[in-house]
This record gives structure tokens, C-alpha cells and sequence, in this order.
């Protein structure tokens, strides 16, 4: 069986994860429109994914939240700088210092066929090493002009081809794409 590497991303309608100064509050005032029990098809996609792969910001991002929210899954944190993971995290969460072409065969000899890449930097460094397999980009209604982009630059064209697109009533666009790298 083949690996597939998965993103599930929310981001502006002019490409961003995060606002100029890292703040992610304009996402957590659009979840507030979405009506009780409605997850736009995140519980579908979290239950079929074997583990998780992201990046420092991501990962520090998510230990500001209430409570885990990953729950037993395991999660690779990649990151260049730091050195060790807090005390207070969860067992199932790894720190790795790995190229990505690397760590995506260690994610493969551990037997994994569905992982989720979350965060920016990560994403994109998985399409620079032609390994993300798909992608579902969720357009929040707002404009912010700047901070961080989900795509960066990139050494060559990526196609996409869509496989799903819906407009939820409560403004929140959500289109799937396949993902293959060529010119």
C-alpha cells in the first residue's frame, strides 16, 4: 500500500493561515458562524488519517488551544529549532529535525497510508518534495492583505484537479483538489 500525505486548511480569501502579526483570531471568529454540530467535513477527514505531520508554529498554535486537539492520534512536530518538547504534551507527540523526503519514509516503515500535513511551512514543504498528495483549502470570507501565506514560492508549477467544491450557507467555501507536480 501507498502513503498519502493529506492537508485540511482554512485560509482567507486572499491565501492567508495567519494575519500579519501570527493571530489567527479571524478564524476563530468565523467558527463562531458556524451552526452547532456542523464541522465541514473535518470529523470525516480526521477518522480516516493515521497520524499527523507539522510544523513548530503549527504545533505551538495548537498547544494555546483548551485542551489537545488530536486526542490520541500521533503527531510528528517538525521543526528546526527547537530542542525539546514541553512536559506537558501528550506521549503520542514526536519532535523530529528530518528532511521531509525522510521523514516520509519513516512515516511509511511505520506502516501509515493517510497522514495529515498541517501548517503553512509544512504544506508547502511537502509540495516542494512532490509528496502532498491532496489538498482541502477552506476559504474564510475576509480579506486580510498580508501575513502568512499558505503557498510560497515554488520551483515549478503545480496542478491541481478539483474534486470537490461547496459553499456553505454561512459564507465558508470548500474545494478539493488532487495535487500533481509538473510544468
Amino acid at each position: 500500500m501507498t502513503i498519502r500525505f493529506l492537508a485540511f486548511i482554512a485560509t482567507s480569501v486572499d491565501g492567508y493561515i495567519a494575519d500579519a502579526n501570527g493571530s489567527i483570531e479571524w478564524l476563530e471568529e468565523a467558527n463562531e458562524a458556524i451552526p452547532e454540530g456542523e464541522d465541514c467535513g473535518y470529523n470525516d477527514f480526521i477518522s480516516g488519517i493515521d497520524a499527523l505531520v507539522m510544523g513548530r508554529n503549527t504545533f505551538e498554535q495548537a498547544l494555546r488551544f483548551p485542551e489537545w486537539p488530536y486526542g490520541s492520534l500521533p503527531v510528528l512536530v517538525l521543526s528546526h529549532s527547537l530542542r525539546q518538547l514541553p512536559d506537558s504534551v501528550p506521549d503520542t507527540i514526536e519532535l523530529h529535525d528530518l528532511p521531509i523526503a525522510d521523514l516520509a519514509l519513516l512515516l511509511s516503515r511505520r506502516g501509515y497510508r493517510n497522514v495529515y500535513v498541517d501548517g503553512g511551512k509544512t504544506i508547502q514543504g511537502f509540495i516542494a518534495a512532490g509528496l502532498l498528495n491532496e489538498i482541502t483549502i477552506t476559504s474564510i470570507p475576509v480579506l486580510l492583505g498580508g501575513g502568512s501565506s499558505l503557498f510560497g514560492a515554488l520551483a515549478s508549477r503545480v496542478n491541481l484537479q478539483l474534486t470537490s467544491s461547496r459553499a456553505y450557507p454561512f459564507g465558508l467555501v470548500q474545494s478539493s483538489y488532487l495535487i500533481s507536480s509538473g510544468t
